[in-house]
């Protein structure tokens, strides 16, 4: 691990007595996570302690109002039954489309490699349900969303999760709307903040004899032909060993550790057309009063189309919008002893980007920062500007240099549709022989219980192919 402490994205770090989460803010779907903690032969109960969430979002409008979308299903349809009697209506054959399409994906989709057509093949052998779902991969979020809501102040409910993909509504496969479903299973918070999940996971390890090396960055993959053969670390060490797992950004490692001149001239055209994730900053904030929130997560609503609009007025051309809206999450509400006792944390993820036009993102910290806490001061957290003790901020620029993610990319490579599952980086590399990958860059692709789900494939094709 290149950096001071693990878990990547999902990690936390301490400043003046206040615990900040680096960048995943709650995990969703936790089968994975179960499975793997039984693989290494424990439970998911017995290395952690996750904190339901409920109510599981708020969504806060520009006018100061908001919407809390409680945890049971049924209660979530009365509060939209008060916006719109139709769209709540819709939301029961919602849930009842991606209930099951959840329980068919947990294992197909989101528990099989990947890594060629035949994979595929046995996803669909494995469960024909899967074909019927199809076709909305060749759809869009927006596309199925306004298949079942019509209503604007519902639709500003369910639109901007989109973003957890990394993607416009229209950009991202239409099967990821299951979002909002999947949360009504269970939005859950480890306490000790995010970075328990890796420790569990590390401290299972080193039951099995792993050893873990902190502040150590693997430069290059050595090779002899196609093989692995070891890594040289950045001191010019080097470690010999048959096999590989690697889960840095899928670029780097094939450009840059290992060299094109080592790949198949297709294998290298295809990895320098994958185009990066999206990159946002994160503004990490310690206040000493309590908070006027009311839920774990709370949204600025916004419209599919206000999210179109800021990917192509504002991402493609570089220019911050005047008036920012994002994710603000309030870890302390589950887990008040990361902060000092009668004061609070809060993680802003204002929507943001790696390329800003006439300016970077040294320049624009300090006035970006600002505008953010001043704006959601004036409706969104009132009195949050004159209650702050602490910040920081970690752009997608401090995050390329810290965590070592080109251009900030939070899920690796963007995520869509030519660049799902098969699409993908395979788990079992097709061009190196002992190389394997996890993480974001390769299949089911980015988010805390996929890039786990990742490790899992990445193991049993291990077990299948290396004697």
């Amino acid at each position: 691990e290149q950096s001071e402490r693990i878990g990547g994205c999902c990690s936390t770090f301490e400043k003046d007595g206040y615990h900040f989460d680096l960048g995943a803010s709650v995990v969703e779907v936790i089968q994975p996570i179960q499975r793997a903690f039984a693989a290494l032969g424990s439970s998911l109960a017995a290395e952690l302690e996750l904190i339901p969430c409920d109510p599981v979002m708020s969504t806060i409008y520009r006018d100061g109002s908001r919407v809390n979308t409680p945890l049971s299903i049924a209660e979530a349809e009365a509060e939209l039954a008060k916006l719109s009697p139709e769209d709540a209506r819709r939301w029961r054959d919602f849930v009842a489309y991606f209930a099951e399409f959840t329980e068919v994906a947990l294992e197909t989709l989101f528990n099989e490699p990947a890594n060629d057509l035949a994979d595929i093949a046995y996803m669909i052998r494995k469960d024909k349900r899967l074909v019927k779902f199809l076709p909305d991969m060749l759809a869009t979020y927006e596309d199925v969303l306004l298949r079942f809501f019509k209503h604007p102040q519902v639709l500003r409910m369910m639109a901007y999760q989109s973003l957890y993909f990394g993607l416009p509504p229209e950009l991202v496969p239409g099967l990821f709307a299951l979002i909002p479903y999947t949360e009504h299973l269970g939005v859950y918070y480890p306490r000790g903040g995010m970075i328990a999940i890796p420790r569990a996971l590390q401290r299972c390890g080193e039951r099995f004899g792993m050893e873990t090396r902190l502040k150590t960055r693997v430069q290059r993959v050595l090779l002899r032909g196609r093989r692995v053969v070891g890594v040289r670390l950045s001191d010019g060490s080097e470690i010999a060993c048959r096999l590989i797992v690697s889960n840095v950004n899928a670029k780097t490692l094939y450009l840059d550790m290992i060299g094109e001149e080592h790949l198949p001239w297709l294998a290298r055209v295809g990895v320098k057309s994958y185009r990066y994730s999206k990159g946002v900053p994160m503004i990490y904030i310690g206040v000493d009063y309590e908070p006027p929130l009311t839920a774990h997560h709370s949204i600025i609503g916004v419209t599919p189309q206000e999210v179109d609009s800021y990917w192509w007025n504002n991402v493609k051309r570089g220019t911050l919008p005047a008036e920012p809206f994002g994710l603000i999450c309030w870890p302390t509400r589950s887990d008040p002893n990361l902060a000092p006792k009668g004061h609070h944390v809060l993680n802003l993820i204002p929507e943001g980007f790696y390329h800003l036009r006439g300016t970077d993102w040294d320049a624009e910290k300090p006035r970006f920062v600002e505008n953010v806490i001043n704006y959601l001061s004036s409706f969104a957290v009132p009195g949050l500007a004159e209650h702050v003790k602490v910040q920081e901020c970690a752009t997608p620029l401090d995050f390329e240099r810290r965590l070592l993610l080109p251009e900030g990319a939070i899920y690796a490579l963007q995520q869509d549709m030519t660049a799902q599952a098969v699409f993908r980086p395979a788990a079992r590399s097709k061009s190196i022989a002992g190389l394997y990958l996890t993480g974001s860059s390769t299949h089911p692709g980015g988010g805390v219980p996929t890039t786990i789900t990742s490790g899992i494939i990445a193991a049993r094709l291990i077990e299948k192919y290396e004697p």
